[in-house]
Parts: C-alpha cells; sequence; structure tokens
C-alpha cells in the first residue's frame, strides 16, 4: 500500500507501508520539531492507494512523545 500526503509539511510525500489497513499516524519532516496527524481520507479498493489529509483538529500530542509509544 501506498500512502501519499496531502496538505501539511508532507504535502506531495508518499510513504510504503505494508499491506495492513492504515488510518493515519503522526509524522514530522526531517529535522523538523512540529509533528502533524495526517488520517486517511480515500483508499482505492483497486490499487490500494490511500490519501492522507492533515488534520489540524487532531488531539494534542506531547512533547517529545513519538508516535506507536507507549505512555
Amino acid at each position: 500500500m501506498i500512502v501519499h500526503f496531502i496538505g501539511g509539511p508532507l504535502a506531495g510525500r508518499s510513504l510504503a507501508t505494508t499491506e495492513d489497513p492504515w488510518f493515519g499516524d503522526w509524522f514530522a519532516p526531517e529535522g523538523a520539531a512540529e509533528w502533524t496527524f495526517y488520517a486517511s481520507v480515500h483508499r482505492d479498493p483497486m490499487t490500494g492507494i490511500v490519501l492522507a489529509e492533515a488534520r489540524a483538529t487532531a488531539p494534542v500530542k506531547p512533547v517529545g512523545d513519538r508516535p506507536g509509544r507507549a505512555r
């Protein structure tokens, strides 16, 4: 599956992922301090390509926290 980012600091970039469903995650461009939450907004059932949009209303992410890390 390939995730294409729409808007935000990663606009125009893509991410190759596993075959598992992808619903969203936190990302930051290399060297950036600001994290952005991208949510899946469309998945093409034929190709598996996902469009992910930056969300301004995502939950607040604590400074220094990393995606996938248990609190």
